[in-house]
């Protein structure tokens, strides 16, 4: 940072400290407009990220937001790249934000939009993803934490997994599969088998611990395991679900669909299942479907998929786009 900005930046604190937070504000951010009609992106970059740090600290998360956003916009003028020294810079902002303060989702769809464009993911960086909806998951935030874990890292399921059982453990024992769903379903929509697997597996094991009375069975062969539960058929579904799609028989799942063909019609899962025999099975999409998951099936299906990596060479680290949210369980 050069000696100029750090004058700026001191003068500013001081200007904070004493209460003066709009003033301080407007000339952060005139300043660090003058950088950026000049191109100085350093030093606008310095200006915004540090004063907005000041400003969220003194508890102005309009203000703070403000220049948060601001930041965005020079991240994408400078075509940064989201690298580990600007991503840094940015979820450290982002954990800055004070709870439920309203600027952060712009600033959120700033950053995943930032990452998308300058990024190897077209759908947004993983890590931020997983960041993001870690700090949603702790503020309650479900809905949007269920977007962004399902883009995330391979570290993701374990939050998503939490979050759902936490979500759970507030209603009735019947409704487990609901939740387990709302992780595994979107997992396999977007292609990431291992989430789905990891997300069920962390699900259930909490489950069978703090719900003994269950009364789960365990059915081992060489190459997989499978808990059964007696009085939740729909979990069961799910675990099977996931043994169909390593198989890749679209006899098997045809048979499993109507197995509990009762059970399934109750829980109003048909159109993600009708996607997910398709991109697992080759079952095609009547044409009558949901244009909404007939989009999803031309972006996740093939060369067509924009959730992988832009380089052929580059490995996948997270998910793709988050499915809608599965429908409530049986009764």
């Amino acid at each position: 940072m050069s000696a100029k900005i750090q004058k700026v930046l001191a003068r500013q604190k001081a200007k904070i400290e004493e209460g003066e937070y709009y003033e301080a504000h407007q000339q952060l951010r005139t300043i660090a407009n003058r950088n950026v009609k000049s191109n100085d992106w350093e030093s606008a970059i310095d200006l915004l990220s540090n004063g907005a740090a000041l400003l969220l600290k003194a508890g102005q998360g309009g203000s703070g937001a403000d220049l948060c956003n601001y930041l965005v916009e020079v991240y994408q003028k400078a075509e940064l790249k989201p690298d580990v020294t600007n991503k840094a810079r940015i979820l450290g902002l982002l954990r800055a934000f004070p709870p439920n303060e309203p600027g952060k989702k712009k600033f959120v769809s700033g950053i995943i939009e930032w990452s998308s464009k300058y990024g190897e993911f077209p759908a947004g960086d993983p890590e931020l993803h997983h960041v993001i909806g870690s700090l949603f998951a702790e503020e309650g935030e479900v809905y949007d934490a269920e977007r962004h874990l399902a883009l995330g890292t391979s570290d993701s399921a374990q939050i998503m997994a939490d979050m759902e059982y936490e979500w759970y453990a507030s209603d009735e024992p019947s409704t487990a599969p609901s939740y387990a769903a709302r992780a595994v379903i979107p997992y396999l929509l977007v292609g990431n088998t291992r989430a789905a697997n990891k997300s069920l597996l962390l699900f259930t094991s909490k489950l069978s611990t703090l719900h003994p009375g269950l009364g789960v069975q365990s059915i081992s062969s060489p190459s997989s395991d499978i808990r059964i539960y007696p009085s939740l058929p729909l979990l069961n579904f799910l675990g099977l679900l996931l043994l169909a799609v390593q198989r890749g028989t679209s006899d098997l799942f045809k048979q499993l669909k109507s197995h509990y063909a009762s059970h399934l019609k109750e829980a109003a899962w048909e159109e993600p299942l009708a996607q997910i025999g398709e991109m697992y099975f080759g079952i095609k999409i009547p044409s009558q479907s949901n244009p909404m998951f007939d989009m999803m099936s031309s972006m996740l299906m093939g060369g067509n998929n924009p959730f992988a990596p832009k380089k052929k060479e580059q490995k996948a680290v997270g998910a793709a786009a988050p499915a809608p949210a599965p429908a409530p369980a049986v009764d």
